[in-house]
């Protein structure tokens, strides 16, 4: 791959003459994110491209959610989905983006206890493209669970839960992974195994919290 600097005034970092379109970036960074994520980094995005690349997360992740609780809820998700879901959606899509700005920093904050090497900025590339990147499979997750909403009717197996609820949450495992991916290779950790396990946990302890906020009426 051609590596050269870039002449613009002002711009210290390097780009590829080679694969240079979104998609392909993305399909790069599916098959090996460490390699992605430095390739980002060395180019030195600057803030406004950094914001871009979460506006578009924030974009894909609004529609998801709009098609899973909004176009085509499945019934057993019903009862866990607020009657004010329309209101909750504009709202996260208006804060995710700062939302991202603070869990980006505090990321950066956790991997410095342990050594780590890269800097915030290294870190909000890493965390920002991650979320683009993993963004597509929760769109796919939404066309699941649209599909499984059409066919309720005739495959009653697609009313447990159990069957049901997963789509919902599936988005979040390439996510977690992306950004452990991304994490390790921003701060040089040899190894992404044991972020990806920490995110991992802390993930679900999250989830379960969610769902226990709503079963004891918190929301």
């Amino acid at each position: 791959m051609s590596v050269q600097p870039e002449i613009y005034e002002g711009y210290t970092g390097v780009f590829s003459t080679e694969r240079t379109s979104m998609l392909e970036r993305i399909w790069d960074a599916w098959k090996d994110m460490r390699t992605s994520a430095r390739r980002l980094i060395d180019e030195a995005p600057d803030e406004a491209r950094l914001i871009f690349m979460v506006l578009l997360s924030d974009l894909v992740f609004f529609l998801s959610w709009s098609i899973k609780t909004v176009v085509a809820p499945m019934s057993s998700a019903t009862e866990l989905i607020p009657i004010e879901v329309s209101l909750w959606l504009v709202a996260a899509l208006m804060v995710r983006t700062a939302f991202m700005y603070l869990f980006s920093f505090i990321v950066y904050g956790a991997c410095k206890l342990f050594k780590g090497q890269g800097t915030w900025y290294e870190t909000r590339v890493c965390v920002f493209w991650a979320a683009l990147v993993s963004a597509p499979f929760g769109f796919i997750a939404a066309l699941v669970t649209v599909s499984m909403y059409g066919l309720e009717d005739y495959v009653p197996l697609f009313r447990e839960e159990w069957i049901s609820l997963p789509p919902y949450w599936l988005g979040l495992i390439p996510f977690v992974w992306f950004i452990s991916e991304g994490i390790s290779e921003s701060h040089k950790f040899k190894n992404s195994s044991p972020v990806f396990m920490v995110m991992s946990l802390l993930s679900l302890i999250a989830l379960l919290g969610v769902f226990y906020m709503k079963a004891n009426g918190a929301w």
